[in-house]
């Protein structure tokens, strides 16, 4: 069997367990081949279909995210390893980074950028990308980071200042001696408990990068009114938040004494509270 013929009859299976079906064939045969998709599709289409493709696709199959089988992502333009130890970088993110850009627009860019709950460091290397002159500090509760946060690190982090911090925000004390900065960022768990997930979702990624109480705002309650003593006179903090959670994250943040500004994803929902 040819890859371009592989490919069509992978698609055909798992057009019933993924709404991209096509794309995570291709993804995962040119993960096969060791080349990237655009060179597969011009230069391997007609190429015989590699031996390790059939057991990639039973693992897509059962529900198993690309990202994780392949080990990395795209996020804002670049390349990401993640591992399931880490919550997958998702398009709707890249807001964030679009919300601190607006935010520095025409003034001194940050120097010090936080962000809280690094995961794979996608939200840090994507901002260092924007203000490269930036010194950048991740934080994260759980050492399984740590394989995808180095591999980043050692893939973007060249000439980047980059320190990586242990730490639990439900603990008292987490925040002495982290310092202060010009930017904050974090997506924090944020889904409710007994919201119904995809099994992509459900049963992959980390419970602890998910679920956030009963309604989803357990660690905003606790982050929120915490950050101020991390800011900067003029900082600004930028929290991803769920598509129904705006008008209840800027009431948490207003009672902490932050005015609040809400920026909508591509899809036009509501994806990030910027405070101030």
């Amino acid at each position: 069997m040819t890859v371009a013929d592989a490919i069509r009859a992978a698609t055909d299976r798992l057009s019933a367990t993924s709404d991209t079906a096509r794309l995570d064939a291709e993804l995962l045969m040119a993960h096969a081949l060791g080349v990237s998709r655009s060179e597969m599709l011009l230069r391997a289409t007609d190429h015989s279909e590699p031996v390790a493709f059939d057991a990639l696709v039973d693992r897509r199959a059962a529900h198993e995210p690309v990202a994780y089988i392949v080990g990395e992502t795209e996020f804002y333009g670049l390349g990401i390893a993640v591992d399931p130890g880490v919550l997958i970088p998702r398009g709707d993110s890249e807001t964030l980074i679009g919300a601190a850009r607006e935010a520095f627009h025409g003034r001194e860019p940050p120097s010090e950028i936080l962000d809280l709950g690094t995961g794979s460091g996608a939200l840090l290397i994507a901002a260092l990308s924007v203000f490269p002159d930036a010194f950048g500090t991740a934080t994260d509760r759980s050492g399984a980071v740590a394989k995808s946060f180095l591999a980043n690190l050692d893939r973007h982090g060249d000439g980047k200042g980059i320190s990586f911090v242990l730490n639990d925000w439900n603990r008292q004390g987490w925040a002495d001696g982290l310092g202060r900065f010009d930017l904050i960022l974090c997506n924090p768990p944020y889904v409710e408990s007994d919201a119904k997930l995809d099994p992509d979702v459900r049963d992959h990624e980390p419970a602890s990068a998910l679920f956030a109480g009963k309604d989803g705002l357990d660690d905003y309650r606790v982050l929120v009114p915490q950050v101020r003593k991390l800011m900067t006179e003029n900082a600004v903090a930028i929290f991803e938040i769920g598509a129904t959670q705006a008008d209840s994250v800027g009431e948490i943040a207003q009672d902490a004494g932050f005015s609040v500004e809400i920026r909508n994803d591509l899809a036009n929902r509501p994806r990030c509270a910027v405070l101030r």
